[in-house]
């Protein structure tokens, strides 16, 4: 029973983290026309106001899925059909009250939040405050299905989320531009605005899809409603409470751990603007930032996070259950499988750094590899900073994964002001710094924590070192393959060399992994792809 359960955790994760790598790939292809056509400084506006808009999601909606999910995982692992439907209830509730308020804040007072000298990013921002509203319902409805152990909806829509995105981003930041930015205007300011519309129209897409699927299955919810004859039924004064109390911590705790981008964006616009640098120059280099290297290592992390979702409910019913050794094998098999993935990418990223700037970007200058080949590491950090804090709220630590952000949140930014106070020369380079230091913190004070209450021991080893050293080996086949080609056949093309550097990495990492971990057939089956990794492997002679 527990390899079944276990197969299904990898199975649940293997499909969200899938539809994860298509929606963020989706999401990177479309910023290259999106900064052809909004040019740095536009990209710039765009990115202070994404970034002040994640983090009003934070407090709305963004963890609503994670805590839906916690608490209905719960009552369905006891079969308390109808609490579970009355948590689902309430959880709209709470999210369109907390969402719509979140909203016209920052419709309202949106420019009180932004630096300053960054105000032409205002008119994005207010684009985009209805989307926090849907997404706070959208949170809900995933969260919801997520608990029922099957994240097929949530993978769906969020690539059909990110498809409409994608085409709507560019056309309306074109159509802005075009149209709409009067004689003499600022053309950035309106393409940004543009630009941002296809969150919104995104967001909408998941959210009606989502509709679709409740509806589909709302006759066998409610059949399981109506047969439940459970003791002890909850009042929806008691859900909403306990939404309340479990929502709230858990809200705050991601809100402070995704914070530092934006706070760390303000400090780097005001201290550096203090010293004298002009506001275009920081949001040109802001916009490097933001928008060609934070979506390339947004890629790989977001799969700790599509692991994370998977792990928790199964995680939260074991635990309910007082079965503290399969919570343990279920936060094993979540953390083996993600830096399976993360390490290699990290590598990847930092190795090839510069031709895939330069290839995905061709706007972008030397800056982004630069900065890609200094963070790229962050990754395996932030991936297991992600999924340890998941580990804490759904064993009901939300106060303790709150304390350690808190903790990892002020180290940070103290971290950030020394350097830009000290060595503004760093510049940009600062933040991938304090960014390390947060991630790093984040993961060793939610390690000893995890220790405390679970008696979790992390297998450095097999998690970490192994898939370090089938990684290492391909980032130099990687370094060696595109560097030979870019020489050989000529210094102006570079997707030829890539593309081959590429696929040569992936299969001698797979044959090293193989070789180094032991990874036998049948778990290999069990990973994102497995079955096409095991047919290559098998046409090699590996298996």
């Amino acid at each position: 029973m527990g390899n079944k359960k276990s197969n299904s955790l990898v199975k649940n994760a293997s499909i969200l983290m899938i539809a994860t790598m298509v929606s963020r790939i989706i999401g990177l292809l479309y910023r290259r026309p999106l900064g052809q056509a909004l040019g740095d400084v536009g990209l710039g506006y765009y990115g202070y106001a994404s970034d002040l808009y994640v983090i009003l999601l934070l407090i709305s909606s963004y963890s609503i899925p994670m805590a839906v999910s916690k608490v209905v995982s719960e009552r369905l692992a006891l079969k308390e059909y109808k609490n579970a439907h009355k948590i689902f209830q309430g959880a709209l509730l709470y999210a369109a009250l907390i969402g719509g308020a979140t909203a016209l804040i920052t419709f309202f007072f949106g420019g009180y939040l932004l630096p300053h000298n960054q105000q032409n990013a205002l008119p994005a921002l207010r684009v985009l405050a209805p989307t926090i509203f849907i997404s706070a319902i959208l949170g809900v409805f995933r969260g919801y299905f997520q608990a029922h152990n099957t994240m097929i909806p949530t993978s769906i829509s969020q690539i059909a989320e990110q498809i409409m995105n994608a085409i709507v981003s560019v056309f309306a930041g074109w159509a802005f531009i075009v149209y709409l930015t009067p004689a003499g205007g600022n053309a950035a300011i309106y393409g940004a605005a543009g630009g941002t519309l296809g969150t919104g129209a995104g967001v909408l897409t998941g959210l009606a899809f989502m509709l679709i699927v409740y509806a589909y299955n709302r006759k066998a919810i409610m059949r399981q409603v109506a047969h439940d004859h459970t003791v002890r039924e909850e009042s929806y004064r008691s859900v909403f409470r306990l939404i309340f109390m479990m929502v709230t911590p858990i809200i705050f705790t991601t809100f402070i751990y995704n914070a530092s981008a934006y706070l760390n964006s303000y400090l780097f616009s005001n201290i550096l603007g203090w010293r004298g640098i002009a506001s275009e120059a920081l949001s040109s280099a802001y916009g490097e930032l933001s928008q060609y290297y934070t979506p390339l290592i947004n890629i790989p992390v977001a799969l700790a996070s599509a692991s994370a979702s998977a792990m928790m409910p199964e995680v939260s019913g074991c635990f309910a259950k007082g079965d503290k050794e399969s919570a343990n094998s279920r936060i094993n098999s979540a953390i083996r499988l993600t830096m399976f993935l993360c390490v290699p990418a990290a590598v990847g990223l930092a190795v090839l750094a510069g031709p895939i700037i330069q290839t995905l970007f061709p706007a972008a200058t030397n800056l982004g590899g630069y900065l890609l080949m200094t963070g790229a590491f962050t990754v395996i950090f932030s991936a297991l900073s992600t999924i340890t804090n998941s580990v804490l709220q759904s064993i009901g630590k939300q106060k303790i994964a709150l304390r350690n952000a808190g903790i990892s949140l002020v180290v940070n930014l103290v971290f950030l002001t020394i350097l830009l106070l000290l060595f503004p020369g760093l510049g940009v380079f600062s933040i991938i710094i304090a960014n390390y230091v947060f991630y790093i913190c984040m993961s060793v004070l939610n390690a000893l924590s995890l220790k405390k209450y679970l008696d979790y021991k992390n297998e450095l080893m097999e998690a970490y070192g192994k898939p370090f050293a089938a990684a290492a080996g391909m980032g130099l086949a990687a370094w060696i393959v595109y560097y030979g080609f870019y020489v050989l056949l000529g210094k102006g093309t570079r997707i030829i060399p890539l593309g081959l550097a590429m696929v040569i990495a992936v299969i001698l990492y797979m044959i090293l992994f193989v070789k180094i971990t032991k990874t036998p057939e049948s778990a290999m089956l069990r990973f994102p792809m497995g079955s096409k990794i095991v047919k290559v492997l098998k046409l090699l002679h590996i298996y």
